[in-house]
């Protein structure tokens, strides 16, 4: 596996792959791998082929962090996600630091304007378009013919699809199913801070999305939905709730009435100083068309 630290060296790599035609997959990420990561390199390696190469990237973004948030506590450990993409087979790793990626004197940012605002974007003011830019960065430095986030941050993923679509990147954009623990609760590099207790507690926004799924094709109302939703989450005195949401699963626009076409419900929640999201689509008995 080749270790690019710089943008140069991976531009390199990216050279040769494509003068020997090699179509190129990215999965960008932040490092501190879980299996929820390595099934997003699984399914990187099934779109890239057999003639094709896998790079993944390691980079805890500055720019996505707001005041306060967790960016000098989110766990780190290059040594050990190394040794986790050499098992899986990955030909190369873009492990930048900060000022490789960020020029001081860098004025230019890339927005979504209006998905950036709802939902975990009113929670975190400013952290999509941390998202957005460097995401564009990476494909500007890798120049993938594909690239594969997870499913677990389906706000980011939307995201990710309405910047490609509207600065006409031609760059597949491929979702990976969310990974859960046994008890259901989803694979996050953020699980590890959570204290014994927390962790016991955590659970809750699966079963919560559980009882959604279950409640969703009676013909219930979206706020009704919500607000049980809501009370399950409250009900567990753990459980800090940030958020709860039900949107369009395509637009992510609002819903209102009972559901009559597939929607996603969408959660977060503090957890001591550990903040969780969590997601699932949801199918009403007969969608309308």
């Amino acid at each position: 596996m080749q270790i690019c630290r710089t943008k140069a060296e991976a531009r390199a790599v990216i050279n040769d792959w494509r003068a020997h035609r090699c179509d190129v997959v990215l999965v960008p990420t932040m490092g501190f791998l879980h299996e929820g990561h390595l099934s997003l390199m699984r399914l990187a390696r099934t779109r890239a082929g057999a003639g094709g190469k896998v790079i993944a990237s390691i980079f805890v973004n500055p720019t996505q962090f707001g005041p306060g948030e967790d960016l000098d506590s989110y766990p780190r450990d290059e040594a050990r996600d190394f040794d986790l993409l050499r098992a899986e087979g990955i030909d190369a790793v873009f492990a930048p630091d900060a000022a490789e990626v960020y020029d001081p004197k860098a004025q230019t940012i890339v927005e979504t304007t209006e998905l950036a605002k709802v939902l975990i974007g009113r929670l975190r003011p400013g952290h999509f378009r941390g998202v957005a830019t460097v995401v564009t960065k990476l494909f500007n430095i890798i120049r993938p013919d594909a690239a594969v986030f997870g499913e677990k941050d389906f706000q980011q993923l939307a995201v990710i699809r309405t910047l490609v679509r509207d600065l006409d990147m031609e760059i597949e954009i491929i979702g990976g199913p969310i990974a859960r623990e046994g008890d259901g609760l989803a694979m996050s590099s953020r699980n590890v801070r959570l204290s014994p207790a927390d962790r016991a507690a955590a659970p809750v926004l699966a079963r919560a999305l559980e009882q959604a799924a279950e409640m969703a094709p009676t013909g219930i109302t979206a706020s009704r939905l919500r607000s049980h939703v809501r009370a399950t989450l409250e009900a567990e005195p753990r459980a800090q709730v940030q958020s709860v949401d039900i949107r369009d699963a395509v637009t992510l626009d609002t819903i209102a009435g009972p559901l009559t076409r597939p929607a996603v419900i969408l959660l977060a929640a503090k957890f001591g100083q550990v903040f969780l999201i969590d997601n699932r689509v949801l199918h009403p008995a007969k969608e309308s068309t």
